[in-house]
């Protein structure tokens, strides 16, 4: 399982253009060093064995460098609302509202609420690097191992697990103040104005703000899955100090 672990985690990290060889004999090196085995010739001299720690170090670290990399592309004007992806529409009563006044042209209402709802989860964004971070931090010996033989959303289900609590807690008083901030309350006071005023229209109530923090929260898991497969599958763009220390730098 080891050698399936550091292939997945050099694979994933090697930088652009690495020599395919040189890779190959790096990984030979490690392996040799972790089981105790000859990688085949050379007994060369490079330090002791890595430990669980070092690897779950670096494992760990990954994580950060890609929960930052989705982060800070979330957190962005128009992160969420002009990708299809995670983009947040109407709550399905909402969503009838706005197909009902499109009829009569006024559809703009209810576009203009949509907007507002995704820009208070880029808003909302940033707030919850920290707390992916505190999960990571909190991970175990086990946890990680856990994650290098699950799927790869491993690391992603770990966190809905331990920190959506603190994520939802977190991210929705943003939610609720960014609302107000970008005048979504207000811009839906007005919608709801010009619907009920037209005749015989079924009354309609929906929860902006834990819609808007579901959501937010569900794209944010989507582009962490994203970067987590990345992570296993794809070159690294770049090392840092801890993955140097693991898989022999560059």
């Amino acid at each position: 399982m080891r050698f399936l672990i550091i292939f997945a985690l050099i694979a994933a990290f090697a930088p652009a253009g690495a020599n395919a060889q040189n890779l190959f004999d790096k990984l030979q090196k490690t392996i040799g060093t972790v089981t105790g085995q000859s990688g085949g010739g050379a007994s060369g001299g490079s330090g002791g064995a890595l430990s669980n720690a070092d690897i779950t170090a670096g494992l760990r670290e990954a994580l950060k460098v890609g929960t930052e990399r989705v982060v800070g592309t979330l957190g962005t004007a128009d992160g969420y609302n002009a990708d299809p992806a995670i983009h947040i529409p109407l709550p399905p009563n909402l969503q009838k509202v706005q197909g009902f006044l499109k009829k009569f042209g006024l559809s703009s209402l209810a576009d203009d609420v949509e907007l507002r709802l995704n820009r208070a989860a880029e808003a909302a964004a940033p707030k919850t690097k920290e707390l992916i971070w505190k999960a990571i931090s909190s991970m175990s010996l086990d946890d990680a191992q856990t994650i290098y033989k699950g799927p790869d959303d491993a690391a992603t289900q770990y966190f809905k697990k331990v920190a959506t609590g603190d994520l939802t807690a977190t991210v929705k008083p943003v939610v609720d103040q960014s609302l107000a901030d970008v005048g979504a309350i207000s811009a839906y006071d007005n919608l709801m104005g010009q619907y009920k005023a037209m005749p015989f229209v079924p009354d309609v109530k929906a929860d902006l703000s834990q819609h808007a923090t579901d959501l937010a929260l569900k794209g944010l898991f989507h582009y962490l899955a994203q970067e987590e497969a990345a992570i296993r599958q794809n070159p690294a763009k770049r090392t840092t100090e801890i993955l140097s220390k693991v898989f022999g730098g560059t």
